[in-house]
């Protein structure tokens, strides 16, 4: 990733985005984007200049919008907007949600539909490619208006107020300090680039496209820890059988079931049985149809991504002389999709554990001796671990109520609905965290099951599944404290090395 990736507002993919946010990939801003934000600026500047009513550029904001504002009060407009919105309190928001929402403003402005001059968009490069973290809290937005408060608080860095997140102690750093370190000159906000700024969806849609892949990578690595668990109970490979989605048309059906029969394969511990012993419990008999929901519930806010990352979300929009007055800023596609995957990756947790129990259970695990203890009544084996997986899916469970089914009116009731897609993603990052710690239970408790069926075998996935488990943990030959042992799977799982280990060996 040697070259800066260009932005021009219209062709940022969500591999370019990781690249940016998470990997460090340098930006630039696309020449032929430059020359639009140009032509842009200067319908703005025209604009400024006559005696027309313009919203944000000539008006005041929101509930004020019927206030005019002389040509000599339009600087301080947009300074007084940006310093009276950036009303967040709270935590920090981390550095990846900060870089996406960075990235995500920068790239809608260099689209050229928002008046904004150049040099605002340079100086969000210039944040971007030094590495430098604005100080965001992550309360404080409703989701509509676009992310007002979040997107001020970048804002007052660009101006030299605010302040930085340190890279070495995570604490706030004056922004003027910052700023003078760097040698960067802070600006000064011309007509309409405060509102341009502030209006806009960055913070949602840096929300979304980090829990996309994330979600992606949890479902991968719980599907492996199906597959240990499937070798580990000795499930009947036929619910996987591909005729069943087939004609149920859910090519997501197929695609999951296709996926653990790869990772069972060679597996001498499930495998079909020859005469009738009833039939698994749902937890093997139907991971095609329960991942498959989770594929959909991906696919869905996959295609909403696709279109926010290059989507103008300011008010109003520049088309040549015209400001349009609209609502791109609202943020309910948004919302509902992040509402989606949060009840998804819900899906992924209560399922594993309903595994991780079943595997603990003497009553139910065919033969596996109770909670996997080395001496059972001395030893407590797994016994707790799995207590932390409950808790967990009940936290999940009161964090994955939909933020956007509810709304309060704001502005004096001018913005009378909006999407509250802020706190959907905010819960939506711990309900993802929540989710990789309880298949990470899943996957030791799986592991340590599959060595007591020794000398059977699982699959090739299940086997390279124990090997990656037992590079990061040890067995279990006498009790000891679990807590390094899940945060490290958690750890494994987040960064995806435990899964790549497996495609080594088989690929899914």
């Amino acid at each position: 990733m040697t070259d800066p990736l260009p932005l021009d507002g219209r062709s940022l993919k969500l591999d370019g985005f990781l690249d940016v946010v998470r990997h460090g990939r340098e930006v630039v801003l696309a020449p032929a984007a430059r020359a639009a934000v140009v032509e842009s600026r200067r319908a703005v500047e025209r604009a400024a200049a006559s005696d027309r009513a313009v919203y944000g550029v000539t008006t005041g904001f929101g509930g004020l919008s019927h206030h005019r504002i002389s040509p000599g009060k339009i600087p301080e407009l947009q300074v007084s907007l940006v310093r009276s919105h950036a009303s967040g309190t709270g935590p920090a928001l981390s550095r990846e949600v900060v870089r996406g929402l960075m990235l995500l403003r920068l790239n809608s402005l260099a689209r050229g539909r928002s008046g904004v001059r150049p040099e605002l968009l340079d100086l969000l490069v210039a944040f971007l490619n030094r590495g430098l973290v604005p100080w965001v809290p992550e309360q404080g937005s409703v989701g509509a208006s676009g992310d007002l408060a979040p997107l001020a608080h970048l804002g007052l860095t660009l101006i030299g107020e605010g302040g930085f997140v340190s890279a070495k102690t995570g604490t706030a750093e004056t922004a003027r300090v910052v700023l003078e370190h760097e040698g960067i000159a802070p600006i000064t906000l011309a007509a309409k680039e405060g509102v341009a700024l502030l209006n806009g969806t960055a913070l949602m849609a840096s929300y979304l496209a980090l829990a996309v892949e994330d979600l992606r990578t949890a479902m991968d690595a719980a599907s492996v820890a199906i597959a240990l668990s499937f070798d580990a109970l000795e499930g009947d490979p036929e619910s996987l059988d591909d005729r069943l989605g087939e004609v149920r048309n859910l090519e997501e059906q197929r695609a999951a079931a296709r996926a653990i029969r790869t990772l069972l394969d060679g597996s001498n511990l499930a495998v079909r049985r020859t005469e009738w012993a009833g039939q698994d419990p749902y937890t093997l008999r139907c991971v095609p149809q329960v991942l498959a929901a989770v594929r959909l519930a991906i696919g869905f806010a996959d295609g909403i991504v696709g279109h926010e990352l290059n989507a103008v979300t300011d008010n109003p929009v520049v088309f040549d002389d015209e400001f349009v007055n609209g609502g791109n800023f609202h943020g309910q596609p948004l919302a509902l999709a992040l509402d989606t995957l949060a009840i998804a990756a819900q899906y992924l947790a209560a399922f594993s554990e309903r595994r991780t129990a079943r595997l603990l259970h003497p009553a139910l695990n065919r033969g596996l001796p109770a909670f996997l203890a080395p001496e059972p009544g001395v030893s407590s084996g797994f016994m707790i671990p799995q207590y932390l997986a409950a808790a967990l899916v009940n936290e999940n469970s009161t964090l994955v109520h939909p933020a956007s089914a509810a709304s309060l009116p704001t502005s004096a009731d001018q913005e009378d609905f909006v999407s509250m897609g802020p706190w959907a993603g905010a819960k939506l990052r711990t309900v993802l965290a929540n989710t990789r710690k309880v298949v990470a239970v899943e996957w030791i408790v799986a592991g340590e099951a599959l060595e007591h069926r020794r000398p059977k075998t699982g699959g090739k996935g299940s086997e390279a599944a124990l090997h990656a488990l037992r590079q990061r943990v040890a067995p279990w030959t006498a009790d000891r404290s679990p807590a390094a042992d899940i945060e490290r799977m958690a750890a494994a799982i987040a960064d995806g090395s435990a899964v790549r280990e497996v495609r080594a060996a088989a690929p899914f």
